[in-house]
């Protein structure tokens, strides 16, 4: 048999310059966003970075990539993972399978397993993981039970292992404080399940990466995990409420009505938050457990951060802050929707195996490219997509009751994009400034989706917008639904395309509202914790 092509290793020519006394770090879960956000605090540390990815193209637009070395590699492809784990003195273990269907668990299971034998053979001296924290005793969640297995696998797998429960991390982006930011913001009065009144000790994405980064200099001789909380134990209507006097609401009318079970729950999360059902039901499953520390031992091998842990008003008035300023580092989204597609467009459809519908579309614009450019470059989000606002809006719709991100992911930021971005439920594949916006569906569909916007000049030094829709499709459902919605391209592609260029003609250097508003902030951003 012959085995998967080895980890491609860096993905760029040049590389920084290695320090033979720095040792080398591999960080895993690099788009996602721990491991985005663990990058810089490593290298601040004065270490190597040895950054993994599965689409480095990702990467490339991180204030540090230039620092790192990259590699990519698929976390369950064994030689793969082995060829980026040798020369590794620590590795960092960030990879959840976190909402991606029935099969998690074994997905779980079989990364695990695949990433400590490697770890082992390659001779790396550590494995540090991010758990999550559980109680002792009593039937676990699927996916608290899965972070424990992960853990037990990794601590059984030869190498030197720290394992690091956290329950709720509280940071700009963080799934879990955008969970708690929409419920507050949005409902004045609610109706909840009972797990609100469960105690949780949440701590802040600062101290998490205080300890991730400290637990690479553990000694040899540990191999054990570590629980990690910050100062403050609370029922979540506690951080409820006391969110709501940090952001300047009035205080939350809450009752509990206990028949309200997790699946209902997660549903009603999914509803409200931009966290989809796929990653709001584990995180609700969880939230039924009180999840508090039982010990520190941490501080005996990591002291605490001076001048001490983050507690919880803190916490949120840091990421109310970063949220506010457009200054938020990586989120919950930077990483794809679980069973989203990854693939590139393809250049040719017999790549595909089959079919590659085309909706092309152009037309000559009475404006400057650069002002074309920036209308384009600000679409979704709060800008809306220049289109049929109630049939976006009801796909949308539909697209979060079947677990898909809807319209409610937004954007990172308002004015910019990069190659990796959520864009409502697209997200960024290709930006070449200031000519194409390629991007790719991760909407629930039975095929790959593409949506390709460009700025170009014809002859007589005009400005041209060119907009394509793509879809391969997957089987007869695929070819049916191609069929099915045709008959609207001319309301929902057409449309755009007049709005944009009306938009760009606008005298004013303002960008018009085309679309459905927002008041939120889009959960996503570029810099420091």
């Amino acid at each position: 048999m012959t085995p998967p092509p080895p980890a491609t290793g860096p993905s760029r020519s040049a590389q920084p310059k290695a320090d033979p006394g720095q040792k080398l770090a591999l960080v895993t879960g690099v788009t996602g966003y721990i491991g985005g956000r663990l990058v810089p605090e490593l290298l601040t540390a004065g270490y190597r970075v040895r950054a993994m990815a599965r689409n480095p193209r990702r990467l490339e637009d991180r204030d540090w990539y230039d620092e790192v070395e990259i590699v990519e590699a698929d976390a369950g492809e064994r030689y793969q993972v082995q060829a980026a784990l040798e020369g590794v003195d620590v590795a960092f273990y960030l990879i959840h399978a976190l909402g991606t269907g029935k099969k998690f668990e074994a997905r779980d299971r079989h990364t695990a397993r695949t990433f400590g034998a490697a770890a082992r053979r390659a001779g790396v001296g550590r494995i540090v993981y991010l758990g999550g924290l559980y109680p002792d005793g009593e039937e676990l969640s699927p996916h608290l039970g899965s972070r424990r297995e992960v853990g037990e696998i990794l601590l059984a797998s030869g190498v030197p292992t720290t394992v690091l429960r956290a329950a709720v991390i509280l940071g700009s982006g963080s799934a879990s404080f955008e969970m708690l930011r929409y419920l507050t913001d949005r409902l004045p009065v609610m109706v909840t399940p009972r797990w609100l009144a469960t105690r949780i000790q949440p701590i802040a994405v600062r101290d998490v990466l205080h300890y991730l980064v400290g637990s690479a200099s553990m000694p040899t001789e540990v191999n054990r995990g570590f629980d990690i909380g910050g100062p403050d134990v609370l029922t979540y209507r506690d951080m409820m409420q006391r969110y709501a006097h940090l952001a300047g609401l009035k205080p939350r009318r809450i009752v509990t009505l206990p028949l309200l079970t997790p699946s209902l729950s997660s549903h009603w999360v999914g509803l409200v938050t931009p966290v989809p059902n796929s990653i709001a039901r584990p995180l609700v499953d969880s939230l039924i457990h009180e999840v508090i520390c039982k010990e520190h031992d941490i501080a005996e091998y990591v002291p605490d951060p001076a001048p001490g842990l983050i507690g919880f008003d803190q916490a949120v008035e840091l990421a109310l802050k970063r949220v506010q300023e457009l200054d938020v580092t990586t989120s919950w989204a930077s990483a794809a929707m679980p069973g989203a597609p990854s693939d590139p467009l393809p250049s040719d459809p017999d790549w595909a195996g089959g079919s590659l519908f085309v909706d092309e579309r152009e037309s000559v614009v009475a404006a400057s490219p650069e002002r074309l450019w920036t209308v384009i470059e600000g679409i979704g989000g709060g800008n809306g997509w220049y289109s049929w606002r109630l049939g976006w809006w009801a796909r949308g719709l539909l697209d979060r009751l079947f677990g898909g991100p809807g319209l409610r992911r937004g954007r990172r930021n308002p004015r910019d994009l990069s190659v990796g971005d959520p864009l409502d439920w697209w997200r960024v594949e290709e930006l070449v400034e200031p000519r194409l916006l390629r991007l790719r569906a991760e909407m629930r569909l039975p095929g790959l989706a593409w949506l390709e916007l460009i700025v170009d000049e014809d002859d007589e030094g005009r400005t041209v917008f060119r907009q394509r829709a793509l879809f391969h499709p997957r089987g007869l459902p695929g070819q049916l639904y191609w069929w099915a919605i045709k008959p609207f391209h001319g309301i929902v592609f057409g449309g755009m395309q007049r709005n944009v260029a009306q938009a760009a003609e606008q005298p004013s250097p303002g960008q018009p509202s085309a679309g459905q508003p927002s008041a939120e902030p889009a959960p996503g951003g570029r810099k420091s914790p």
